[in-house]
């Protein structure tokens, strides 16, 4: 009996430890990936032009050439004497080496701006149980509890517990979780991220 004890006893410390293994394996598999790091201090990225942005181009003392576009669903916008310029993708400064570029050929020394009037392209989505579902736009960096506040924030019937940030990215749309009351009570301080341009945050009820 004594021999059959010192063989027992390993196998049922190796069956608990597997069985509290697979137990942890199980709850973390329910989880997201983590939360995506925050920018550096002073980090700043230039703005960068998309569809549906108003832009004015202004030329210094050619005041028939200056002109307020939307950038159109073809990513171009219409200039006079140039017509077409492709606009998505550039930052105003690169925009404005284009325009000016081009314009050098009917105008002697352009002095061209870009100004982006309205940032219509860099938005996000709130949609669920939130004062108004609908598309935010990101004018200066917006975490995700203060998008919910500013749509409203949530309704009596949201699972505060349960909201879900779909980012898409080249490999895929990456899901992420924000829970509000783990936010709160301090135990997940780094949940409440920066948005970025094309995140859906998703607050079910």
């Amino acid at each position: 009996m004594k021999f059959v004890q010192e063989i027992d006893m390993p196998r049922g410390i190796s069956m608990t430890l597997l069985i509290a293994f697979i137990g942890l394996s199980m709850g973390c598999a329910g989880k997201g990936p983590p939360p995506p790091p925050d920018p550096a201090p002073g980090e700043r990225q230039d703005y960068v032009i998309g569809i549906p942005d108003l832009l004015r181009i202004v030329v210094w003392r050619n005041d028939e050439l200056s002109v307020l576009v939307p950038v159109r669903s073809d990513g171009k916008i219409s200039v006079p004497l140039i017509d077409d310029v492709q606009a998505e993708g550039l930052t105003a400064e690169e925009l404005k080496e284009v325009v000016t570029e081009a314009l050098s050929e009917y105008v002697t020394a352009p002095d061209v701006t870009v100004i982006v009037q309205q940032i219509n392209s860099h938005v996000v989505t709130i949609v669920g149980a939130v004062g108004r579902s609908g598309q935010l736009p990101l004018v200066r960096q917006t975490r995700v509890l203060e998008a919910i506040a500013t749509m409203g924030g949530f309704t009596v019937w949201a699972k505060r517990d349960r909201v879900k940030i779909i980012r898409p990215t080249d490999a895929g749309n990456v899901e992420y979780e924000f829970n509000y009351g783990a936010f709160t009570s301090g135990k997940a301080p780094d949940s409440n991220f920066v948005l970025q341009p094309g995140d859906t945050v998703v607050v079910p009820d």
